[in-house]
């Protein structure tokens, strides 16, 4: 095979310039269109993750009476949301399992009312687990019925305890990912999507990650493929009410310091809530580093994540980083379960 191409001839540059002057300017506009295409994506995402400022979140109501609706509000991410909404001018209702939480937070977010400036919040204490609970659905509904919510924050959802291969998780884990990540949020979207549809002015924002929204992450399989429906439902939706006034996006999120990920110090590529979610909110409707990766309604607002998302789609190769994730999965469970077996000893 090497002594064949050996006896091929190739045309030096010169030559083909001179002899075949069409194929070479053909070429030349390959390579010049290829050039330009990777200078302008890559001037917009720096632009849009360092530069630009999102919409206005005057424009779904805030500080003119409207609401937002944060789920899984009791802690990180969530309550995170729940009280930067409060401070820009939203009332706020907050959900999840844990009612001492919740009150603590309505207390607070009506703490930052001043002057006539009044902050309202209230709490509906849900298990999103259970879809079949049709009291707890009422109830919830009841609670939102007649308020002129222009925000949507599901950030309610589930993960693994550690990395594990399908075939060992509990079903009961894997039943509960799906209804919570899933099942529940499309039913929330359902039941609010209405009212913002009517008013003209809404935004949902539903969180996404890098595993499944990003690559494959083996080792947590159900849990990525809740986040790659998320991914696709975000994009469907977004384009069915961008000529109504709404708009969706699928916030793709790489660690953040939060009880879900076990990570409790921040660094530059995970980030405390705080500093998170000030991120998504200044960033809103700019898709930042997952700019022309062909998944609409996705965004990678927070910058470290956005030149993360930005280098992993130029360079392409995602089986290798799906074989990364893997071995770094089964690191992660290694270590889970000494500290579950060095636990069990302590008893």
């Amino acid at each position: 095979m090497a002594s064949f191409l050996s006896a091929v001839p190739i045309p030096s540059s010169h030559v083909l310039v001179t002899d075949y002057p069409k194929l070479a300017l053909f070429v030349f506009a390959i390579g010049s269109f290829t050039v330009a295409r990777f200078a302008l994506k890559t001037l917009f995402v720096l632009l849009q993750t360092f530069v630009v400022s999102g919409k206005n979140l005057k424009k779904y109501g805030a500080g003119k009476g409207a609401w937002a609706v944060v789920t899984g509000a009791s802690e990180g991410i969530g309550r995170e949301y729940a009280l930067q909404l409060a401070k820009k001018g939203f009332n706020v209702v907050v959900s999840a399992r844990n009612a001492p939480a919740l009150a603590s937070l309505v207390t607070e977010i009506e703490g930052l009312s001043s002057g006539d400036k009044k902050v309202q919040a209230k709490a509906v204490v849900m298990d999103f687990s259970k879809v079949d609970d049709a009291t707890q659905w009422r109830k919830f509904r009841a609670e939102l019925s007649g308020l002129d919510i222009g925000v949507l924050i599901n950030n309610a959802g589930k993960s693994y305890q550690y990395p594990e291969d399908l075939s060992a998780c509990a079903e009961k884990d894997m039943e509960d990912i799906v209804t919570i990540n899933v099942t529940s949020l499309v039913r929330i979207t359902r039941m609010i999507l209405p009212g913002m549809v009517e008013k003209k002015r809404g935004l949902i924002i539903n969180m996404g990650s890098f595993s499944g929204t990003g690559v494959a992450s083996p080792m947590l399989s159900t849990y990525a493929g809740t986040k790659a429906f998320l991914s696709s439902f975000t994009g469907s939706l977004n384009e069915e009410v961008c000529g109504m006034g709404v708009d969706v996006e699928c916030v793709n999120t790489y660690f953040v310091v939060s009880n879900m990920s076990k990570i409790r110090r921040a660094s530059a590529l995970i980030p405390t809530p705080k500093a998170f979610v000030g991120s998504v909110l200044s960033k809103i409707a700019l898709p930042c580093g997952a700019l022309w990766t062909k998944r609409p309604g996705v965004v990678t607002p927070y910058w470290s994540h956005a030149l993360l998302d930005y280098v992993m789609h130029m360079i392409g190769w995602n089986m290798l980083y799906v074989r990364y994730t893997h071995s770094l999965h089964k690191d992660i469970r290694r270590r889970a379960l000494r500290k579950l077996e060095r636990e069990a000893k302590k008893q």
